[in-house]
């Protein structure tokens, strides 16, 4: 079944919610978006995690590529809940994008309008139901991360993912589930669409955002969830052996949620499957999301009125 867009400012039937052959955004990849989940929580019904952090990060993002948002952190707040409610779903995934269209070609795009759209869709576990459990087999990507003053890797842009696709289609050819981005320098970067954290005698290690990762909304929620349960985060230069010897991995993000890897270039990673961090983490994870145990503050009812 598909479902009514929020386009515009309003909602549209969508088939209705089309973008111009002639949009920069098209051309260029002059756009900026969010992945976001709502869950179906058992304290609480449906509810969106992080709606207002991942909405600043739009705004966030949007400012770094020089567009001007035509709406306000609340106003897009109050859209997606609206968008959720008319779809009737229970659960989904949450696609704002905000883009460049139509006004003239070129990379030069200041004259072009600034259009904006947040759809809802049914996605499932993003690596598999079964690596939730198991983990995925991934390589180190032969593509590397994008070098600090190219392009702004804070920014979650459109044209930034053309890297990250590259990364998932080498990984998926060549019989993985997905590939893992070194730096520049050859440090541990992240993966084509997760963040990436790497256990060693029960410390969590993760690169810095100076290793021009998008330093994630679950990742920061992963430092707080494991700081709750009594582990020590840094954030740390790691070379590429680090993943073959450590104890455990795993991924995060909206999509990923927090997915185990059981192998790096077909070295087994601890006992080859998910360790016993990771579950504590996936674990407290899930009962926040899913079961609504939201000490943080960070779940947002679909019904709920926004304020600033």
């Amino acid at each position: 079944m598909q479902h009514d867009i929020w386009f515009n400012g309003k909602l549209v039937p969508h088939e209705n919610a089309t973008v111009h052959v002639l949009s920069h955004a098209l051309h260029y990849g002059s756009s900026v978006f969010e992945g976001i989940r709502c869950y179906n929580t058992e304290k609480m019904g449906p509810a969106v995690f992080r709606l207002r952090e991942h909405m600043q990060r739009l705004i966030d993002s949007a400012k770094i590529y020089r567009m001007e948002v035509p709406y306000s952190l609340e106003e897009l707040e109050a859209a997606t809940l609206q968008t959720i409610e008319a779809s009737g779903m229970q659960s989904c995934y949450i696609r704002p994008v905000v883009y460049r269209g139509e006004g003239g070609l070129g990379v030069n795009p200041i004259k072009n309008k600034v259009e904006a759209f947040i759809a809802v869709l049914n996605w499932g576990k993003y690596l598999g139901d079964e690596a939730m459990e198991n983990g995925v087999n991934v390589h180190v990507a032969s593509w590397s991360r994008m070098a600090p003053n190219t392009f702004p890797s804070l920014a979650k842009a459109g044209g930034n993912y053309l890297n990250a696709s590259l990364v998932k289609m080498d990984a998926v050819l060549n019989g993985y589930e997905e590939g893992i981005m070194l730096n520049r320098e050859g440090y541990v970067a992240e993966g084509s669409g997760e963040n990436l954290f790497v256990i060693k005698n029960g410390v969590l290690h993760t690169a810095p955002s100076a290793f021009s990762i998008l330093p994630g909304i679950t990742r920061d929620s992963v430092f707080k969830i494991a700081n709750d349960l009594g582990y020590e985060v840094k954030e740390a230069a790691l070379p590429r052996e680090a993943l073959y010897i450590a104890d455990e991995l795993f991924f995060t993000g909206t999509a990923a949620e927090v997915t185990p890897i059981r192998s790096v270039d077909k070295y087994k990673v601890g006992s080859g499957t998910r360790g016993p961090i990771t579950t504590q983490i996936q674990k407290a994870f899930f009962d926040i999301v899913e079961g609504g145990n939201d000490k943080h503050g960070w779940l947002t009812p679909v019904g709920a009125s926004v304020t600033a």
